[in-house]
């Protein structure tokens, strides 16, 4: 174990952002730059030190990838950050994405909990990988031979990319499509830079492509090729293409301007933080700007609209305010129900809960209100509350309310794979789809998910994959197409 008293002596100490006003006023990491490892390493140590010689490391059942958290804490703890992250890696392909984006269900595990606050095992984890490429341990890992196989992965987002990198690595041929112009998927177009600067996801393209992976970007699948033409010119596909279809609000005045959905407002803005020209962007500079939903996605909407300039933004939530602390009903080491603030909340904006907006109203065409009302959870659903309703000014609408599956395109036609009740890709227990050799990872199969899921299925997908293509048992599998997030 690390510090035998650490857990005792030593208080929770997590990342330190930078002052609103100042991020507020560029695009770059909330954290400072050049990344949370380097500012604070011995405070790192000393947090690592926390994690205890528990008999059961729940934090290891709260994690979908297996992480071994107690090891690499103990290899910090004791200076030995080299061997740190090959044990990070061991299970991870990527923990600079995790790092920064995953919620860490594994602290919600975490046996110090219990009594006390959780270790910071994401800061940790974040500061082991950002040394571990500063120094320059993180190097390619081309397979000493190839195979004569070959597989396309369909989509480069961190299932897709966890996939290539396993197969490729393995010795297979894999070519990544991508239908944008440049690989990672949301992890690029999706996911704010003050979240996640692209430089991270770039330097592990660049490590991705030395190891033999091939990336066409560019390509829509299903349109430049066919399903068929895949399918013969590969010897397995693998589905990767996330759950991407927004949930949509039919309600009167749905066809007013201004009201869009918020993976048709995020990208925009990326591709313009990055430097690009997007023309006819959709900005929030100078606007009352709206958001319906108060996930992960809200909250990035709510960062951007910030950075740009908004006159106002106010995020709306049809579920009642979360207690302040973990709620009776999640006990540990589930994922607790309580009240989060992320850092887009701290710069600002109103969060209203227990809402359902149902009607946009508007002038000459354009959205200028929503007509909101209080509602009460019952047995049978949301119920309006009499004489609640008002009027809420609006000049920008963002539903973010989550997503219902894959996008319906040619392509899943044309394969002519089998769709859930809930429109996700059927799979079996192998991955693979109701074709034979057409395998599915990540949201596109278990619906919306965290990252982590889209790693670890990735992982599971290429052990899948290469069993069927080489027939024996070579590659890690760490959850099963059924798994779920650990629950009481």
């Amino acid at each position: 174990m690390a510090d035998p008293r650490g857990f005792l002596k030593t208080p929770r100490q997590g990342a330190k952002a930078r002052p609103v006003e100042e991020r507020l006023r560029d695009w770059n990491e909330v954290y400072p730059a050049p990344g949370i490892g380097h500012t604070l390493l011995p405070i790192i140590v000393e947090q690592a030190g926390r994690c205890m010689d528990c008999g059961i490391p729940f934090c290891h059942h709260g994690c979908p990838l297996g992480n071994l958290i107690p090891e690499w804490n103990d290899l910090v703890w004791r200076d030995d950050w080299k061997v740190a992250a090959e044990r990070l890696h061991a299970t991870n392909n990527f923990p600079e994405f995790t790092g920064r984006l995953c919620p860490a269900p594994c602290e919600a595990a975490c046996v110090v909990a219990i009594a006390d606050d959780a270790v910071t095992i994401k800061n940790v984890e974040v500061s082991i990988i950002d040394k571990a490429f500063d120094e320059g341990w993180v190097a390619p890992l081309p397979p000493e031979r190839l195979t004569d196989r070959t597989v396309a992965v369909i989509g480069s987002g961190p299932a897709g990319l966890a996939v290539a990198q396993q197969l490729t690595r393995a010795g297979h041929t894999v070519a990544v499509y991508e239908r944008a112009d440049r690989a990672g998927g949301l992890l690029r177009y999706g996911i704010p830079e003050f979240k996640m600067e692209k430089r991270h996801l770039d330097r592990r393209l660049d490590q991705m492509r030395a190891e033999g992976t091939i990336f066409r970007t560019g390509v829509d699948v299903g349109a430049a090729i066919t399903g068929k033409e895949l399918r013969a010119r590969y010897d397995a596909v693998v589905l990767a293409v996330g759950s991407t279809e927004g949930r949509d609000l039919p309600i009167p005045g749905r066809e007013l301007d201004g009201i869009h959905q918020a993976m048709d407002y995020l990208p925009q803005a990326n591709r313009s933080a990055l430097g690009e020209a997007v023309p006819g962007q959709l900005t929030a500079e100078g606007k009352h700007v709206v958001i319906i939903g108060g996930g992960d996605t809200g909250a990035d909407c709510l960062g951007t609209a910030h950075r740009q300039g908004a006159a106002s933004v106010t995020q709306l939530e049809i579920m009642p305010e979360p207690p302040g602390t973990r709620h009776a009903s999640t006990p540990w080491p589930t994922w607790p129900l309580m009240l989060r603030t992320s850092s887009a909340h701290e710069e600002g904006g109103e969060r209203v809960y227990a809402v359902s907006t149902v009607e946009f109203t508007g002038q000459d065409g354009r959205v200028t209100a929503l007509r909101l009302v209080d509602v009460e959870r019952t047995a049978s659903g949301f119920e309006p509350v009499p004489g609640t309703e008002r009027d809420l000014p609006a000049d920008l609408v963002l539903l973010a309310m989550g997503f219902v599956g894959p996008e319906k395109s040619p392509l899943i036609e044309q394969l002519g794979v089998e769709l859930d009740g809930r429109g996700n890709i059927v799979r079996d227990e192998s991955f693979e789809s109701t074709v034979p050799g057409v395998f599915v990872a990540g949201d596109a199969g278990r619906g919306q998910s965290l990252i982590v899921w889209a790693i670890a299925e990735g992982r599971s997908v290429a052990a899948a994959v290469d069993r069927k293509l080489t027939g024996v048992d070579r590659l890690p599998s760490p959850v099963s197409p059924t798994d779920r997030a650990l629950a009481v």
